[in-house]
């Protein structure tokens, strides 16, 4: 490695190399005075991974609490404003616009103050969590994949957010049918399920997941036509999203971009 000698006479290490001739690593950033674009660029990626994996324990908890949740007064009152809070977190990891940002708050705190009402009211209709259900399975989905989708165009690389990311899009697919029974059975299909059993959201929650997993217990069947296309469709994208999107993710984790190689020197130029 040639050196180069400054007008003091001490020899200047060669780019790579610390002052004693050893190899500096690129991940050790205290030995290097690393340009600031670089470090900005490590932060911002830490950065979003944390946020997608605080969106991964929202939507975990979400998923939780309703599922062991009575229709109550007050629970749906919490399980409104979890599931505002929810649809915050997952716009917040996909980097959108402060203005829909505030649009989505004034709206999650509207839909609280509408479940405390029905509460004072003494009703538990729930319409309000309902609609918070809605927006949540409705909008968080399509935010969290252009949020990744992004991270994946930026980095060029398969990172932690987007493994994150396709985890949180696969609970919320569940989420999403398990709304799609329920509103069948309030529109008209009721009983939605062959026993006859009420499509309170925790159960319909529970029939989305065995329904999703395809591990299907048999105790909650549905009774139409209309149930059971619902049905298989989520089975089969559950098991076309985990063998092709997942597997995809988390099988590329950390691999870049190939670079295309450079065309050779047209012959005659200098």
């Amino acid at each position: 490695m040639r050196r180069s000698r400054g007008t003091s006479g001490e020899v200047a290490s060669a780019p790579g190399e610390d002052s004693a001739g050893g190899s500096v690593l690129p991940w050790m950033a205290p030995e290097l005075d690393l340009p600031s674009p670089l470090m900005a660029t490590r932060s911002h990626v830490g950065d979003r991974a944390g946020r997608f994996a605080l969106l991964l324990g929202a939507v975990i908890t979400a998923f939780g609490v309703e599922g062991v949740s009575s229709p109550a007064q007050w629970e749906q009152v919490v399980v409104s404003a979890l599931l505002g809070i929810t649809l915050l977190l997952a716009l917040w990891a996909a980097a959108t616009r402060p203005r829909y940002m505030r649009i989505a708050a004034l709206i999650s705190a509207g839909l609280v103050l509408v479940s405390v009402i029905e509460v004072l009211s003494g009703s538990v209709d729930g319409s309000a969590t309902r609609l918070a259900n809605a927006l949540l399975v409705g909008l968080a989905p399509p935010a969290i994949v252009i949020g990744f989708l992004q991270s994946l165009r930026t980095r060029q690389s398969v990172t932690v957010e987007a493994v994150l990311g396709v985890l949180c899009v696969y609970i919320l697919l569940g989420m999403f049918f398990a709304f799609i029974y329920g509103m069948v059975a309030r529109l008209g299909g009721s009983p939605f399920f062959a026993g006859g059993q009420d499509a309170s959201f925790p159960h319909c929650l529970y029939f989305s997941f065995t329904t999703l997993t395809t591990v299907g217990y048999g105790d909650f069947t549905a009774r139409t036509n209309l149930g059971h296309t619902l049905a298989v469709s989520e089975a089969l994208f559950g098991q076309i999203y985990l063998v092709t999107v997942v597997s995809l993710i988390v099988g590329n984790l950390g691999r870049g971009r190939p670079v295309a190689p450079e065309p050779p020197a047209a012959a005659g130029s200098s």
